[in-house]
């Protein structure tokens, strides 16, 4: 190795590895006065095939791979040769050109080309193939590049990567570099994908005292953010301060005056708990305002629904019973019935109950008794999915709660939800029923109960059983153990859905008995448990299974059939590992881009990460990579046949879906499913979580693992904990009514 800084020029051939958070890069390079191709190691953020790079460092020679430029620093310069500029071009820099449109604009105007883009654009008019609209696009990509540069420097100065430097840029604009420095925090709150470690990391190099107010402030916040995707609505004070003391290693009486601060501010709402029952505490209750408000407007808008005058009115419950049997071709259960009569006299209900209990019998019987009275009904349930499988089963449209409240992320705002439905201009109709209802988080809940009518019936239909909602709140589980609205609880198993082991192994495994495994007779199984005594086993098993085990044994396609679950993300068998062997083994296609540490090839089964309105995507759908287009920078996934369009910049919102964890999987059925249960998973191995998994399977279950891990999870009926008040306030507000009437 030699001591002594060398500079050296030359061409990025091809970008080996570029880590997205540090910048760390691995390139080939073309380097004057060296025969072949070197390798250069360093941080370099951002640098594409194509461009000239001046680099000053020193040569070491690595163990593994030989000889290597090691980056101290660099400098970036415009290629100057025709061949150089369409490596540069072409490497997908700026939108609206790729790799074609580079080769036509070099091979008319050669060495000319970027001087032409840069002072004589309307040039590009000349070379065939290319329109205004593709010129508009090119203008407004090089601008931007000019126009950011001075902030993308100033950003990845200070630890942010390109990625997230744009989007910074995105959100802010010319303002970028003055909000940075003004408040780092914010980019925590504004931002999707920067939380607040990073913005933490960018306030330090920013010269932000480690104990100032608005670092503690942000702290809070964020920790409340990040308790409440742990499904928490609040949190007890004193543990609340506790964890925030680890995070911002500051004192106390900081965190206590900033908290005080907020409080008083709005931003968080402190609340004495020790009036409420359940869960039992003497603390106070911290709330972000928003689940403070919405946790409160839940009980208040519910008993307001549920204390409205009944406007459908039967003279013969009886009669409708039979007419609705004889339509419908079926005998009811006694408990299908008396849930069809609740539907008939009550205002709010809860109809629950496992597989194959008859929901979906119970709610095509009120729909008709409802239509025959000239009622008008809504169906809606919390995914897409989950909608488009209730429009299925019952033959009748049905929404999304976000399509159904008419969401326009454009006009969020201080003053504004976006819900264009709410308590001035309700939803149009008599009788509203909601699918999937465990799925129903705190926030959703309360915008979709201000849109409800008060005259309207209002029908929430769901397995309580199942794991609860991803976002923050136990919904149907607090109104049903509020004890405030009638519910039904279905458990008997209905003839035909007793053929299926799938639905009998859930019910035993809901009931902490262990499911029944190999064959009934000679008829193989729709349930198989594989046993294997290492992760590494069940990885190499999983994988043969989605390959060709039961492809060619059931004949089911790996990529629209097959869905891997997970307990965990991390290991051998967690999400993330088990993607990237089903990736590499699944889709030998290579037309690929890597993005932020991830690889995206064309045909791979992606997952959206977060609820996207602009586009009509949501948390959990899953699509199919159908164009990866390098000149307009953007991937197309087709999402259930509509192709939605992801920008490069926008990729952090998706991740691969050959496996997914359970709670994702949450609203969802797949024809197979594949799940490993290992003690390694032990934290997580819940009964809840193992029902969730098993019940999303329609065809075909397979468990791999250890007898042991499965044992675990069916005996541990222990959830965890979520801090909500709602079953309490529910119970309130029917005592204040009480007492008003």
């Amino acid at each position: 190795m030699s001591g002594k800084h060398l500079e050296i020029k030359g061409q990025v051939e091809r970008i080996t590895y570029y880590n997205e958070e540090n910048g760390y890069t691995i390139a080939r390079m073309k380097v004057q006065g060296r025969v072949g191709v070197v390798s250069v190691v360093g941080t370099m953020h951002s640098i594409n095939p194509g461009e000239i790079l001046k680099l000053v460092g020193f040569w070491d020679n690595h163990e593994k791979y030989g000889e290597q430029f090691k980056v101290v620093s660099y400098e970036q310069v415009m290629p100057a040769t025709a061949k150089g500029i369409e490596k540069y071009l072409g490497s997908g820099m700026i939108k609206g050109i790729g790799p074609v449109t580079a080769k036509r604009l070099v091979a008319r105007f050669g060495k000319e080309t970027l001087d032409v883009i840069e002072h004589d654009i309307e040039r590009l008019y000349e070379v065939p193939g290319i329109g205004e609209k593709r010129i508009e696009m090119i203008k407004s990509a090089w601008e931007l590049q000019k126009e950011i540069k001075d902030v993308m420097v100033f950003l990845q100065g200070h630890g942010i990567s390109p990625t997230y430097a744009m989007k910074i840029y995105r959100q802010y604009g010319k303002d970028s570099v003055k909000v940075v420095k003004e408040n780092p925090f914010r980019l925590a709150m504004d931002i999707f994908g920067i939380g607040f470690i990073t913005a933490d990391k960018i306030a330090e190099k920013l010269g932000v005292p480690k104990d100032s107010r608005i670092r503690a402030e942000a702290g809070i916040v964020y920790v409340l953010h990040e308790l409440s995707d742990e499904g928490n609505v609040f949190y007890p004070y004193t543990p609340l301060i506790e964890r925030c003391r680890e995070i911002l290693d500051i004192d106390e009486e900081n965190i206590r005056n900033a908290l005080n601060g907020i409080a008083s501010e709005g931003k968080v709402v402190i609340e004495e708990a020790s009036s409420y029952p359940y869960p039992p505490t003497e603390e106070k209750a911290v709330y972000l305002k928003k689940f403070h408000v919405s946790e409160t407007g839940i009980a208040r808008q519910l008993y307001s629904i549920l204390s409205y005058p009944k406007q459908l009115r039967l003279v013969n419950v009886e009669r409708a019973l039979e007419w609705v049997q004889r339509s419908l071709g079926m005998v009811l259960s006694e408990k299908q019935m008396e849930a069809v009569k609740d539907s008939i006299n009550c205002k709010v209900m809860v109809i629950t109950g496992g597989p194959g209990t008859g929901k979906t019998t119970i709610i095509k019987a009120i729909i008709k008794i409802y239509e025959r009275m000239g009622q008008k009904v809504v169906l809606t349930a919390p995914t897409g999915r989950a909608a488009k499988r209730m429009a299925e089963t019952t033959g009748c449209e049905a929404k999304t709660v976000h399509r159904l409240l008419e969401y326009n992320p454009t006009e969020v705002s201080k003053e504004s939800s976006g819900f264009k439905r709410n308590e001035s201009n309700p939803i149009e109709g008599d009788l509203i029923i909601v699918d999937e209802a465990s799925m129903m988080e705190t926030i959703l809940t309360y915008h979709f109960l201000k849109a409800v009518p008060k005259k309207a019936t209002l029908i929430f239909v769901g397995d309580v059983d199942q794991l609860p909602s991803v976002g923050a709140g136990n919904v149907l589980k607090d109104i049903i153990e509020s004890g405030v609205i009638p519910t039904v609880r279905l458990k008997e198993i209905f003839r035909q859905s007793r053929e299926s082991m799938i639905i009998l192994n859930a019910h035993r495994i809901n009931n902490g008995e262990m499911p029944l495994f190999g064959k009934r007779g000679a008829e193989a199984t729709d349930f198989y448990f594989i046993q294997v005594e290492s992760p590494e086993e069940a990885l190499d098993r999983l994988v043969y299974l989605c390959r060709e085990g039961i492809p060619r044994r059931f004949g089911y396609d790996p990529l629209e059939d097959i869905q891997v679950l997970s307990p965990m993300y991390k290991g051998v068998v967690g999400v993330a590992n088990l993607n990237s062997e089903l990736q590499r083994i699944l889709n030998r296609n290579t037309d690929e881009i890597a993005r932020g540490g991830k690889r995206f090839k064309r045909g791979d089964k992606v997952l959206q990460l977060r609820n996207n309105y602009d586009k009509d995507v949501y948390n959990g759908d899953i699509g199919r990579i159908v164009e990866i287009d390098r000149e307009l920078q953007e991937i197309r996934v087709d999402f259930d046949g509509r192709i939605v369009p992801y920008d490069f910049e926008e990729l952090d919102e998706l991740v691969l879906a050959y496996a997914i964890s359970v709670h994702k999987s949450q609203g969802s059925e797949y024809p197979v499913v594949i799940m490993p249960v290992m003690t390694q998973h032990f934290m997580l191995l819940q009964r809840n979580l193992i029902y969730t998994g098993i019940t999303r399977g329609k065809r075909l279950v397979v468990l791999i693992g250890t007898k042991k891990a499965l044992a675990i999870a069916v005996k541990n009926n222990k959830t965890q904990l979520r801090y909500t008040l709602l079953r309490s306030r529910l119970i309130k507000e029917q005592a204040r009514f009480s007492r008003s009437t």
